[in-house]
């Protein structure tokens, strides 16, 4: 939930954007309903629903989301309505209750006062008393309908496909070479010695997936032989496709085996085809695959423990010339998506079967298997993996590229320096090998956090590393560039965008030059697009390079909005 210190350090941006533009999974801005109390009331009680059924968060009431300006947007809220009343009307409306928090915000606009209603995750599907209800996806409150009711009481653990126990001997139903396989792979990272020198049934049974001596399907797809796993998950199974075009395939295998076979299985496929570049060093030569093995692990894990077994459709891995798919049935839960994943907590759409997983440190808490991901790819100087929600799938795509060996040995003597760069820094850097300049809106997105999160990133790799240099009038202003000298050294991209240096100053010049001869002919100014034409800049280049000129000439006017908006020059 945001703070009052925070929340208003957003309204300062109201400016130059809208409140739209700064909401988030926990935080909404809404307009307050002034002809109606009743409207104004069912407002309050559907954000307080739809915030606790989407993990809770801040919604700030008295302003406009979509107008651009402080004075416009900040409406506020009317000076007679009463925070305990609303706590109160809440209350009263929903079913589980609901006792949110208000806290009032002044402001020099509108009536004065904002209000701010913090609203703590919990036990959901919340309603309201007549059973409807929201929930907060991203930036929106939507129906909570049917399917993401499911979707929730899987994210809270009242619901897990695969925590029901199963008829037969578990004697009958485990496979040694797939316990054996499981092991291995717990040792591999370094699983604790205690736990895997327990017998068989010992280790089910500390990984609760074994109970009184009854298997649950947990235990079945960790160690099931492959017949019990396609009896107890009828519409699982693995495929995975080497492929010679789009539309044709070369190769195919099929199984149903249990999850450390599988991850073998379809590991030893996708290295047949994943050649190798030698570096040389010294007197060292390192190996790289076109594929990081590390990388490929992560995310078949990802895709077999996190798929919706109850869903038709295989795990599928498809290998192309120039790319490598792997996608699961099942959606992303929880509020994830492919903007946000990076640093989203994690969400277990199959919570026993993750439970064990974990404790075998087969996958990694808080999320890490995404950024070891990334990670692997961007030391190599390639781009990281594509994520892309098709609702009833999920596919991450790696494509096949030439890995850098002046990036990744810059990587390895930084790291020697004591330099050790996490996924942002490197989601920035890569940025800047193909790109002239990175502000803080594009380096937010680029690292899935907040601007204030993203500008620490581009502070300590300017100030801490020294890697990057700082331009324009600072505050929004401000942009940032690779250090000539290091991009020569990692080679950079040869994009002629990223080589083509912006002369800001000629830029400057030119603009205000032609806005002063149009306004002394009493001619109309210039908009964003005959800007863009004049100065061969972008159009988020423009809106900055005509930031910073307004900062040093007052006599330029606010574009407005509209189709009229334009810069003039006013004597």
């Amino acid at each position: 939930m945001r703070s009052l210190d925070e929340i208003h350090r957003l309204l300062d941006r109201l400016d130059h954007q809208i409140a739209d533009d700064l909401e988030s999974q926990d935080l909404d801005f809404k307009e307050w309903k002034f002809r109606s109390i009743r409207d104004a009331l069912a407002m309050v009680v559907e954000m307080a629903v739809c915030m606790a059924n989407g993990d809770g968060g801040t919604v700030v009431f008295g302003v406009a989301d979509r107008v651009k300006g402080r004075n416009l947007a900040l409406t506020g809220v009317p000076v007679e309505i009463d925070a305990n009343r609303l706590m109160r009307a809440v209350y009263d409306a929903t079913d589980p209750k609901l006792t949110p928090r208000f806290e009032e915000l002044r402001i020099p606009e509108g009536t004065g006062r904002l209000l701010l209603m913090q609203v703590h995750g919990g036990l959901p599907p919340y309603t309201d008393t007549q059973g409807q209800a929201k929930i907060r996806r991203g930036k929106d409150c939507v129906p909570l309908t049917g399917s993401l009711r499911r979707q929730v009481m899987v994210e809270t653990g009242e619901t897990d496909y695969t925590a029901v126990m199963v008829e037969g001997s578990p004697d009958e139903l485990l496979s040694p070479s797939a316990l054996e396989q499981l092991r291995d792979a717990a040792r591999a990272e370094r699983a604790p010695t205690d736990l895997l020198a327990r017998s068989d049934r010992a280790l089910l049974e500390s990984l609760h997936v074994l109970r009184d001596g009854r298997l649950t399907r947990a235990g079945v797809l960790l160690a099931g032989r492959p017949e019990a796993v396609r009896a107890q998950f009828p519409r699982y199974d693995w495929t995975h496709l080497r492929m010679s075009s789009e539309t044709r395939y070369q190769d195919r295998e099929d199984g149903h085996d249990a999850l450390p076979v599988a991850l073998n299985r379809l590991l030893q496929r996708i290295m047949a085809d994943n050649p190798i570049t030698t570096v040389e060093s010294g007197l060292y030569h390192f190996e790289y695959r076109t594929y990081p093995e590390l990388a490929l692990r992560e995310a078949l894990l990802n895709a077999l423990c996190h798929g919706d077994f109850r869903l038709g459709g295989p795990v599928l891995v498809k290998q192309l010339p120039e790319r490598l798919e792997i996608s699961n049935p099942g959606g992303f839960i929880g509020g994830i998506s492919p903007e946000n994943i990076l640093h989203h907590r994690p969400v277990a759409r199959n919570p026993l079967l993750v439970s064990a997983l974990l404790s075998l440190r087969v996958v990694n808490r808080s999320n890490l298997g995404v950024g070891r991901m990334f990670e692997a790819m961007l030391i190599e100087g390639k781009a990281p993996p594509r994520i892309v929600d098709e609702g009833e799938a999920v596919k991450l795509s790696f494509r096949r590229q030439v890995m850098s060996a002046a990036f990744r040995g810059f990587v390895a003597e930084e790291g020697k320096r004591g330099h050790l760069l996490e996924v942002d820094h490197l989601l920035v850097l890569h940025h800047l090998l193909e790109q002239p300049e990175v502000d803080t809106a594009t380096a937010a997105r680029l690292c899935q956090q907040d601007e204030e999160a993203a500008r620490a990133v581009l502070n300590a790799l300017e100030v801490h590393f020294g890697y990057l240099e700082r331009g324009g009038t600072g505050g929004r202003g401000s942009y940032w560039t690779l250090r000539p000298d290091l991009y020569r050294k990692l080679g950079g991209s040869g994009n002629p965008e990223r080589n083509r240096r912006i002369d800001w100053e000629a830029a400057k010049m030119r603009v205000v030059s032609i806005l002063q001869e149009r306004a002394r002919r009493g001619e109309e100014g210039l908009k964003n697009e005959e800007l863009r034409q004049i100065t061969r800049l972008n159009r988020k280049q423009v809106v900055r390079l005509m930031l910073e000129l307004r900062a040093e000439h007052p006599e330029i006017t606010d574009p407005g909005r509209g189709r009229s908006a334009g810069y003039r020059w006013q004597k």
